[in-house]
């Protein structure tokens, strides 16, 4: 069986001006467009995830209900799914493959929305982390079109402390022998593995590993959990679809194209969206003062601390059900309203 569709974006000209040739998005829905096209809600993938991993929020007994919506999940441009550059011919291969920008992940997802399924509205765009990033670039691109946003655990643009610790796990992959500047032969494993134990150290807060909540979801040590839950996760990924999406999310920016021309204020002020903005209270790269800037510049958001002990992972679909459950009734709130 299929498990998901691709839409053709055809040679797709970057924000860079460059071309991605035969470029391809992943994506699959949810549930049925009704007849007044109107009951649209837009959920993208994050970082080294895909549909699949969204999953955990959607339901009949959740505020994302098929029954009742149709959900669309475009893979992130650089996942493996979509145009990456593990899947993308030659000489866009591997780290041939062009530089891509949030403001051309969601032009094309726009694309799908408009090209293939003829909407012309968005009840929500939603989701966390590098998909919130996503969302804040909806809000802001077609303000006219999309009615509500709820990113989680994400920012309107990617802070320098965001960007160095990116950095960090940058140069434990490419610290493998076999890296050879992204055209190895063999899979750079050791990278990969030392890359998932820089990271394990940022994903979670300090509190969940002062209070060893690890050992309450099934792990008997410290270095079991690393290996379990970190080096399994990354080691099977391509190295360069990681690093094509850590590009993106390194140089994340609502206001950094024509429209906005670097003014980040002017860019948050132009979301017309009724939201909501959920940072998690412990999120080590992705702070809560950030957000609390943020909401500043856009009259229709609030903001709602996920009260997590879990860092980052306060945002991953059905990682905590207690935060899991936090953000679905948010939403649904937001959708009630």
């Amino acid at each position: 069986m299929i498990e998901y569709d691709i839409f053709d974006l055809g040679d797709f000209i970057l924000q860079s001006r460059c071309t991605l040739k035969k470029g391809r998005l992943a994506f699959k829905t949810y549930g049925k467009l009704n007849s007044a096209g109107d009951n649209v809600i837009v959920y993208p993938t994050s970082f080294g995830s895909s549909h699949v991993n969204n999953e955990p929020m959607i339901g009949e007994d959740k505020a994302l209900d098929p029954s009742k919506y149709f959900i669309i999940i475009p893979n992130l441009l650089g996942n493996g799914l979509s145009s990456s550059p593990s899947n993308s011919p030659k000489p866009q291969d591997r780290s041939g493959f062009p530089k891509l920008t949030y403001y051309d992940v969601v032009v094309g997802q726009h694309r799908l929305l408009t090209e293939h399924f003829g909407i012309k509205r968005v009840k929500l765009v939603c989701g966390g982390s590098m998909a919130a990033q996503q969302v804040f670039h909806w809000g802001a691109l077609y303000p006219e079109m999309v009615e509500r946003i709820a990113p989680w655990c994400g920012s309107a643009k990617t802070s320098v402390h965001n960007f160095v610790f990116l950095e960090g796990i940058k140069a434990a992959l490419k610290s493998d022998s076999s890296w050879d500047n992204g055209w190895y032969g063999r899979p750079p494993h050791k990278g990969l593995r030392a890359m998932s134990r820089v990271y394990a150290g940022w994903g979670p807060s300090q509190e969940f590993y002062r209070d060893r909540i690890y050992l309450q979801n099934g792990f008997a040590t410290i270095e079991e959990y690393i290996s379990r839950e970190w080096e399994s996760r990354f080691v099977h990924v391509d190295a360069n679809d990681l690093l094509s999406m850590i590009s993106t999310w390194q140089n994340g920016d609502i206001s950094d194209n024509h429209i906005f021309q670097g003014d980040i204020e002017a860019a948050l002020s132009s979301i017309k969206a009724k939201g909501l903005l959920m940072p998690s209270q412990t999120d080590q790269y992705f702070p809560k003062e950030d957000s609390e800037n943020e909401v500043l510049f856009m009259s229709n958001v609030e903001l709602r601390v996920i009260p997590s002990k879990w860092g980052h992972l306060a945002g991953v679909p059905g990682r905590n059900p207690v935060d899991t459950r936090f953000i679905d009734s948010a939403l649904k709130e937001l959708l009630a309203y």
